[in-house]
């Protein structure tokens, strides 16, 4: 095996290890994506093409993840490792007896959506009419051609998971975005908006590609069988039901939001969506990254009935993710309209849509903090084998989302004086569509009062008193977040007169030097407040993150 071999392959020793190679490939991927919309809204900007192409994604993402992201999540890695330190050879029988039926079931559930494309649409879309109503079902019908390419994918990423092997997982994403921007710079001249989905199905292609190397190194081999009735299919089926049930209305939340936008003026699904690919970039740095390299390390420590290791897990973890995300998500709220006239200011996105996203991800910001713990407990309860109550609780929140963004949307927003307040505060004069602020406000509010039951019901369900340490370093965090975050927005004026800001380079100038400013000063904060979440960067300088190749059995064992 060559080194680079070794390298790719390798395991990942440590969650802190493991979470930093996760969030260094997603800031990569995210970085494409960013890329990704830039050319988008520079081509198309927020008009009826852009609506199209985000709301094509409805349903195949819908079909997708109650038949496969539910099951790899919550079911198949808590099975599969279990089954493999008993059992190697029945573990990889029931990963392709899984693997098998769940490609089944996504070409025939695939087949018929495509069929039935022109029925369902309407409730997706109900503003769409016309050209913009055939567009989103071509469209809708191309991108369930990726959805096989992407169970395949899923269920690899679930092995590599189990293994802790997670270099070609996180670079899974930069490749199905690489996907996309192909479409989009190349395949658009030739097939129009079409050419956006071919691109995606490219991209899926890609995404599951990458990850074939290292789930063949892991001890994959693909086998010729298709049951049922197997005892491990049907464990795996009965916990991913609840989990299923959970993101379905999940996604049925973000029909409910895609179909309300699409009501309003034309551009509005496109906002939305930019918006919130901007507001998901600390989350799926941080937020994700951690919570997919805990999953492992929880579930062996409830496998060895390791309790005090499982609460110290999820306790280090929520607070590097806070460490992260709260003053990020302080200095993108400062900065909102810098970043979204940097990324996406460009081409066909015009002043007044460049101002509705910037004030759609300033709204976004407020829970950020909250969207990035979310993950982290769910997958806790997913370790304890638990996939009722999280999903029940999370249904909760999308519940919450729901009604209060009908509530926004319709009626709150518009009220004359709140319209008014809301104007000022976003400095958005001269702006009609104010509405659509309505679905990020909601968004936000929804997800705090979703974190704060599903951190409720977890600490009822382990039984202690939580580590008080996660308070005290939520204070000190918030307290060094206000701090550069004021400092930033004043430093955004004393820079203003000596940069050209109708210039990208003078507002990135501008925004550069307000956020160096704004960290150094959230550093030396968090020295001052002594956080002990500092201690990952003193490992990270002393070498100690970094990948290992030790055999998995070693892991699985504990020793």
């Amino acid at each position: 095996m060559t080194k680079f071999s070794q390298i790719f392959h390798a395991p990942s020793k440590t969650v802190t290890s493991a979470a930093f190679l996760l969030a260094i490939a997603a800031l990569l991927s995210r970085m494409l994506g960013l890329a990704r919309d830039r050319i988008l809204a520079g081509t198309f900007g927020a008009g009826n093409e852009l609506d199209v192409y985000f709301a094509a994604f409805r349903v195949p993402d819908f079909v997708f993840q109650i038949v496969i992201a539910g099951a790899v999540s919550s079911a198949f890695i808590p099975m599969f490792m279990s089954l493999y330190a008993k059992n190697k050879e029945e573990a990889w029988r029931a990963a392709n007896n899984f693997l098998n039926i769940a490609i089944f079931s996504l070409v025939v559930l695939g087949g018929i959506a495509v069929i039935f494309t022109p029925v369902f649409t309407p409730f997706v879309t109900p503003g769409f009419e016309g050209e913009k109503y055939r567009e989103t079902v071509g469209l809708t019908r191309i991108l369930f051609l990726s959805l096989v390419f992407l169970g395949l994918s899923a269920i690899f990423s679930g092995i590599l998971h189990s293994f802790k092997r997670f270099l070609a997982y996180a670079l899974a994403p930069v490749f199905y975005n690489l996907g996309i921007i192909f479409g989009a710079l190349v395949l658009v001249k030739y097939l129009g908006i079409y050419g956006l989905a071919w691109g995606v199905v490219l991209g899926s292609f890609l995404h599951f590609v990458i990850q074939i190397p290292s789930a063949f190194a892991s001890g994959f081999l693909w086998q010729k069988v298709f049951d049922f009735r197997d005892s491990h299919f049907q464990k795996i089926f009965f916990l991913m039901v609840p989990r299923a049930v959970g993101l379905g209305i999940y996604q049925m939340n973000l029909w409910v939001v895609t179909a309300i936008a699409s009501t309003l003026q034309a551009g509005s699904v496109a906002i939305f969506h930019l918006a919130n690919n901007l507001e998901y970039l600390p989350i799926g740095i941080i937020g994700i990254s951690f919570a997919v390299a805990v999953f492992p390390s929880l579930s062996e420590f409830v496998s060895y009935e390791k309790k005090k290791e499982f609460i110290g897990e999820i306790s280090s973890a929520a607070r590097v993710i806070l460490f992260f995300v709260v003053p990020l998500s302080v200095l993108i709220f400062v900065l909102r309209a810098h970043i979204v006239r940097i990324i996406l200011g460009t081409g066909e996105f015009g002043w007044s849509d460049t101002r509705l996203t910037a004030a759609s991800l300033g709204l976004f910001c407020f829970g950020i903090f909250a969207q990035s713990l979310i993950p982290l407990f769910s997958r806790a309860f997913y370790a304890l084998h638990n996939t009722k109550t999280p999903v029940i609780l999370n249904s909760i929140g999308m519940a919450l989302n729901v009604v209060l963004s009908l509530l926004f949307v319709f009626w709150i927003f518009t009220i004359p004086e709140f319209r008014s307040f809301v104007s000022r505060f976003l400095h958005l004069e001269g702006i009609e569509n104010l509405q659509l602020l309505g679905l990020p406000l909601a968004f936000s509010i929804s997800g705090i009062l979703n974190l704060a039951i599903l951190f409720t019901v977890f600490q009822k369900r382990i039984g202690v008193s939580w580590d008080s340490g996660l308070l005290g370093s939520g204070v000190k965090i918030f307290v060094a977040s206000m701090v550069s975050g004021v400092l930033a927005y004043g430093i955004l004026f004393l820079v203003g007169p000596f940069v050209n800001t109708k210039t990208v380079l003078g507002l990135s100038l501008q925004a550069g030097i307000a956020t160096t400013a704004g960290a150094v000063a959230y550093v030396l904060l968090m020295l001052v407040f002594r956080a002990p979440e500092l201690n990952s960067f003193q490992r990270l300088f002393k070498g100690r993150l970094r990948l290992s190749a030790y055999p998995h059995e070693h892991e699985i064992n504990g020793r």
